[in-house]
């Protein structure tokens, strides 16, 4: 059977590595979750044993729902009695998103209508609402007017483990403690004889998280003690007292087996006794030593080799002192030098302030918040020979503070968007003439690349003085992300016969994948002068996602799919991509594969694009025309934009059904649309201000796009 696995944003990847080992069939990564194929058993473990999963839920029912009576009949339409009794208990989760419903609350009520009114209808008596501890939890999504009901098998969210009755100021959330825990290669070390250090411990999660895991004691024994999670009729409760009586004898031998390896520290009095409390609950109060003191105290705890895992304060509840970090990086190298270390830091700024070298970042979402997880292995690495540390240029600095205050300047709107690549800086100082993109890998790595392109600088600069500015423009980068050589990609302007061009691309680049709303994409930084990715088109692709459902997609100069790829993710009924290069109808049809989308109805089309327009007869409710300023390919007649673009969009319109939309966009910051010629066959109506997102509303000529339809 098919289920699904809900988390954490950016613990998806790890969530797939264990339900694969708990024995799931199949597993993939989705946003937000885990899609899963597996027998029922495999439900009932991962509601039972999963540290990183946050819902597990079991499918009812899948239907259209374009408002609320659609969602109010979806639900209504089912016997009810096959789950809850008629006087039972129930409570229901929801999240929506799209304009006919846009309120979670009300989508809840709706759905508590219509169960209620069924119930009543067929018994004379209904179920009553329970949020606390409800007989039944329903869970229903509503996202591109397609409703999703389930049944929430583990009663609520699981990272609550049952062990914590007092918390801090701003209490890390379980599964994201054993996420960290994880990432830091906990249950290796303490294989080992290590042990497991947190020297601002707060209300002591990551211990006891830690401790529990190394003790192979599912975080759902204590949570429900004995008793089922879920009073749901369907409920198979003779298969969970077998895995609970099984977890229970895998967790009695683990805890005999544990050694007092857990150390925690904390200024915090109060802290300390919450702390304490929670130890106590968890069973691990024995095992676990407490100590107040500040990080600047912080002493070795007689083990040679461990982990040390920390959450230090970074959010709005508690300040990001820089100089906290600073502190807590000297005590750590001062004290534990060849240990190694897993830190949870507000930022990247944050974790830059630290002073370690990060043998690994990976990007974790605390709540909302945008986090930096460094891996640091050994906290303190060996002694290399020294390097003369050369100090900013004036230049260099100003670039570097334009970074910073650009990434200042983007969180709150890619937190709110959850925009992953996008450019963070495009020639906003005019002597550092280039765009620098940041491209987020979407994977277990969720490694950080940065693509960098020089732009050509007018003739009167001397070609000294534009190296010497690149170079300090890189200077910037490196002080700013602090990432490897492998990671920066930069394609640098060379003066030759003709003018400025690029120099040769990199040779065995690395293709990666990265996410654009709820596609998987691949990309290419180094091989291509493209990177397979127009960040300036997001917008348009995001309107054409939504705009997709039920119609027929053309995407013409298709380059690597992208916006056809959005198109069948929104529910278009067919795709046809047509682009003349092999190399891109290839990438294409990965790209597609890669968000399983394939089959006859997404049809990929070398040619010509005009030519092949000319000759088709299909019809098309919705196409997007994004051709290049000029073409002058060997297996194709010349194409130049300005020239020929009356003659492209009269074939376009002719394929569009009556009330279809095209959608034509172009980079040529010269171009002017005829309006008069194109006024004779189609209303146009330029929308270029819309099409573009905070990243690009810098650079507003970046390309202009218009809305055209039949007359």
């Amino acid at each position: 059977m098919k289920f699904f696995v809900a988390c954490a944003k950016s613990l998806e990847y790890l969530l797939v590595d264990e339900l694969l080992a708990l024995g799931a069939t199949r597993a993939t990564a989705a946003m937000a979750g885990v899609n899963v194929e597996a027998k029922a058993e495999i439900l009932y473990r991962a509601a039972l044993h999963s540290r990183l999963a946050s819902r597990v839920l079991w499918p009812l029912a899948e239907f259209d729902c374009e408002n609320e009576q659609d969602l109010y009949q979806g639900v209504h339409a089912l016997d009810w009695s096959e789950h809850i009794a008629p006087e039972g208990t129930l409570a229901v989760d929801a999240h929506v998103s799209g304009t006919a419903l846009t309120h979670e609350r009300y989508a809840a009520q709706r759905v508590k209508d219509a169960i209620v009114d069924r119930m009543r209808a067929a018994h004379g008596v209904r179920p009553s609402v329970d949020t606390d501890a409800p007989d039944l939890r329903i869970n229903i999504v509503v996202r591109k007017e397609r409703a999703m009901l389930s049944i929430d098998i583990g009663g609520g969210p699981l990272h609550r483990r049952g062990w914590r009755s007092s918390q801090g100021e701003a209490p890390l959330k379980e599964n994201l403690a054993a996420a960290m825990l994880i990432r830091g290669g906990w249950s290796k070390i303490h294989s080992e004889g290590g042990a497991l250090l947190d020297p601002m411990c707060g209300s002591g999660t990551l211990l006891i998280e830690g401790a529990l895991m190394v003790a192979d004691e599912a975080p759902g024994l204590l949570r429900w003690r004995g008793a089922a999670p879920s009073r749901w009729l369907g409920f198979d409760g003779a298969l969970w007292n077998t895995l609970l009586a099984e977890a229970q004898q895998r967790a009695d031998a683990g805890r005999a087996a544990l050694k007092p390896v857990f150390f925690g520290a904390d200024n915090d009095p109060n802290a300390l006794r919450a702390a304490m409390a929670n130890a106590d609950r968890a069973g691990m109060a024995e095992l676990i030593h407490f100590d107040r003191k500040s990080i600047s105290d912080l002493a070795a705890p007689g083990v040679e080799r461990g982990l040390v895992v920390c959450n230090p304060p970074y959010n709005q509840r508690l300040s990001a002192d820089a100089s906290l970090y600073r502190e807590m990086g000297d005590a750590l190298k001062r004290a534990v030098p060849q240990w190694r270390a897993s830190l949870l830091c507000g930022d990247a700024e944050l974790a830059h302030a630290t002073g370690l070298r990060a043998a690994k970042k990976y990007v974790l979402y605390n709540g909302t918040l945008e986090c930096s997880l460094i891996i640091c292995d050994p906290v303190l690495p060996p002694v290399r020979e020294p390097r003369a540390v050369m100090p900013l240029s004036e230049g260099a600095l100003m670039v570097a503070n334009r970074l910073r205050k650009n990434l200042r300047n983007f969180k709150s709107w890619r937190a709110r968007t959850g925009v992953s690549c996008y450019r963070v800086y495009d020639a906003d100082l005019p002597e550092y003439s280039a765009a620098v993109d940041i491209y987020l890998e979407d994977g277990g790595t969720n490694r950080q690349f940065l693509h960098v392109q020089e732009y050509a600088a007018p003739a009167t600069i001397p070609e000294a003085d534009s190296r010497r500015r690149f170079g300090e423009l890189l200077a910037a980068l490196h002080e700013v992300f602090a990432l490897p050589r492998e990671q920066i990609a930069i394609k640098t302007r060379e003066r030759g016969k003709g003018g400025s061009k690029y120099g040769r691309m990199g040779e065995g680049g690395e293709f990666f994948v990265v996410r654009e709303g709820t596609a998987r994409l691949r990309v290419n930084l180094t091989e291509y002068l493209d990177t397979g990715l127009f960040l300036d088109h997001r917008p348009i692709r995001r309107r054409i996602g939504k705009d997709a459902k039920g119609k027929r997609f053309l995407n013409l100069f298709c380059y690597t799919g992208v916006a056809s790829v959005q198109a069948a993710l929104g529910g278009a009924t067919a795709t046809t991509s047509v682009d003349l290069s092999t190399t891109y109808l290839e990438w294409a049809a990965k790209n597609l594969a890669q968000n399983d989308q394939t089959g006859a109805k997404h049809r990929l089309v070398q040619a010509d694009a005009m030519t092949w327009l000319e000759t088709d007869r299909g019809q098309y409710e919705l196409i997007f025309c994004d051709p290049p300023t000029f073409s002058n390919s060997k297996r194709a007649e010349d194409f130049d934009s300005q020239r020929d673009h009356v003659r492209l969009l009269r074939a376009a319109i002719a394929r569009l059904t009556p009330d279809g939309l095209l959608l034509f966009s172009n980079n040529n910051r010269r171009f002017k649309l005829d309006d008069s010629a194109v006024a004779e066959f189609a209303a146009a109506r330029e929308i270029s201000g819309e099409t573009l997102d905070q990243d690009f509303a810098r650079n507003p000529r970046i390309h202009r796009t218009w809305e055209l339809r039949r007359l």
